[in-house]
């Protein structure tokens, strides 16, 4: 059977071409329905399969644009046990097409798994463009695109961001955008272990609701920013996290001074000196004494 798609045919030969066995990986649209792409919409009526992350989510999508095909769950909790059932259907001349709620498969949602065990199995692998808020929330920024990296979603617990984020400044080089997403009730934190990685005077910029009616960008240094979010009732909507990284040795960004970094959570969240000493412990992933002492030994050498 030939290939899906040739540079050499028009758009309408391309459109009449039955598709090919395979696995297709479908961008789908990060709010703004109108960004599917008639490719995409042409292979999801086509395939036999559409492997969801949230079957009811992907339904309202379906349902907008009139596609009929049947639809099965396929997430991080069951991804792994799918896999032999679709290698076995595609191996059988079946189209699958895979999609997640929204954006493209396999960037911090599910499909990667699935991509490479395909791959693996000798079975094709066609890439479907879409929307991506990371690609998105990048060139919209104003910050570096030349040169950038996409790290996806912090650790949660306090100590182990901290440290993802020292890792990072350790092994990236001057200049370099860091593209990350992080949930709206984490933001604040996020952005005080930035500012302490970092420096007050990072550039970052906030991205949210990406395409959607209130879509926002917030850019400035990290104190700005913060500030902006800090003076608001509730943070709402999917966010993407840019920073302007600099290299900094991994050594000198776990030696940042206990004092400086209790002076810049005073003025930029009025924490007293216990409390700052308590964020500092839980960020360093230490005891509070621990935190105290080396308090202690810097104040001993001024």
């Amino acid at each position: 059977m030939m290939p899906e798609d040739d540079s050499d045919a028009s758009v309408e030969e391309q459109s009449n071409r039955p598709l090919a066995p395979g696995l297709y990986l479908v961008g789908t649209p990060i709010g703004n329905l109108g960004d599917i792409t008639l490719r995409a919409i042409r292979v999801l009526r086509s395939v036999d399969r559409i492997a969801c992350e949230d079957t009811r989510q992907t339904q309202k999508l379906l349902n907008h644009f009139g596609v009929t095909t049947p639809t099965v769950s396929c997430h991080e909790h069951n991804e792994a046990e799918r896999i032999p059932e679709f290698l076995a259907a595609m191996h059988k001349g079946a189209r699958i097409a895979i999609v997640s709620d929204a954006g493209m498969p396999g960037i911090s949602d599910p499909g990667m798994h699935l991509a490479v065990a395909a791959i693996e199995a000798g079975i094709a692998v066609h890439p479907i463009p879409g929307a991506n808020a990371a690609l998105s929330a990048l060139v919209a920024s104003g910050l570096n695109t030349d040169r950038f990296l996409y790290a996806g979603f912090l650790p949660a617990k306090a100590g182990a961001r901290r440290s993802a984020l020292e890792d990072i400044a350790s092994s990236t080089t001057d200049r370099t955008t860091i593209v990350f997403y992080e949930a709206p009730h984490r933001i604040l934190e996020t952005l005080s272990d930035v500012q302490a990685v970092w420096g007050a005077q990072c550039r970052v910029v906030v991205s949210r609701e990406l395409t959607k009616l209130h879509e926002e960008f917030l850019r400035g240094s990290v104190t700005e920013v913060t500030t902006n979010l800090r003076q608001r009732d509730r943070i709402r909507g999917e966010i993407t996290l840019l920073v302007e990284a600099r290299a900094i040795s991994k050594e000198s960004a776990l030696s940042d001074g206990i004092a400086e970094r209790i002076a810049e959570l005073q003025q930029a969240e009025n924490l007293d000196e216990k409390d700052a000493l308590k964020r500092i412990a839980r960020e360093r992933g230490l005891s509070k004494s621990d935190v105290y002492r080396e308090l202690q030994r810097e104040r001993a050498k001024r």
